[in-house]
């Protein structure tokens, strides 16, 4: 069967198969005339397995795992349950809470006393200690936001533009520690911030679909938290470029230490506060 046959017998877009393939999870042949795909009866079979496992929200990771034997699908889904379980209790005492808060004839900020609702302000603590940590490492979701991108990209444009006129007719791209080992044109200077657009509306959603997470908030908190940062060494990269050019700074390999400490050290920040 070809991907077009695939999607009618399926029902599935091909965007979500091919992904399936390049998560390991099919292995169709390939034609060895045209080369193209050709799936199976079998294949098929998987793909509409996979789909619908993943509409209960078990991640690839698990499915993989079920495929190879490496673990029991009855486990997998007797987990996936008891999660589904605890975020359904969860939401139901917040309805019941919210039921009770509008039954409230005046009901501002103001008058509002919790622990009319909720006597015993520690325990009710402890059991949302999950939804409460969000709290302790805004930071870290500041620095994946849009105006953290917004920031990256205006001043890489920004710098793109003050110095194109001064600059050589080639720049250095690629460097082995002090040497040149690539050139482009000037106008390459102008890559930096184009790449920090195509991250932010390409590359994040990709991040958001690779990572194998059922927390859809995770997957955006750790996506926009990794294109933000590529942003981030591609301006670094450019500022360095400049520097290099008018002989400031030499070695590549003081770029990578610089980015590093800096990422590592938001990344660092954020996981202690967040095991706190």
């Amino acid at each position: 069967m070809t991907i077009k046959e695939m999607e009618d017998k399926t029902g599935l877009n091909r965007s979500s198969i091919r992904f399936y393939e390049k998560e390991g999870l099919i292995s169709p042949d390939r034609n060895k005339k045209n080369g193209y795909r050709e799936y199976t009866n079998q294949d098929m079979k998987d793909i509409q397995k996979i789909a619908y496992l993943r509409t209960l929200g078990i991640s690839i990771e698990d499915i993989s795992y079920a495929m190879q034997g490496k673990k029991s699908l009855k486990d997998i889904i007797q987990k996936r349950r008891e999660t589904l379980d605890t975020d359904m209790l969860d939401a139901e005492n917040a309805k019941s809470i919210c039921e009770q808060l509008l039954r409230e004839k005046e009901l501002s900020y103001e008058n509002l006393d919790i622990t009319a609702y909720t006597p015993e302000t520690s325990e009710y603590w402890e059991q949302n200690k999950q939804l409460l940590k969000v709290d302790t490492v805004s930071f870290f979701y500041l620095w994946g936001g849009f105006l953290i991108w917004l920031l990256i990209t205006g001043v890489s444009l920004f710098t793109a533009f003050l110095v194109y006129p001064n600059l050589p007719d080639y720049i250095p791209i690629q460097w082995n520690k002090t040497q040149v080992s690539s050139l482009a044109g000037k106008t390459f200077i102008f890559f930096y911030p184009l790449v920090c657009l195509i991250t932010r509306f390409g590359l994040r959603f990709c991040l958001r679909w690779k990572i194998a997470s059922n927390n859809q908030h995770i997957n955006e908190t750790v996506s926009d938290y990794l294109s933000n940062s590529f942003c981030f060494v591609m301006l670094s990269v450019e500022i360095f470029t400049i520097l290099f050019i008018h002989g400031y700074v030499q070695n590549i390999v003081l770029l990578f230490v610089f980015d590093s400490i800096v990422l590592l050290g938001i990344l660092v920040r954020a996981l202690i506060k967040l095991s706190s």
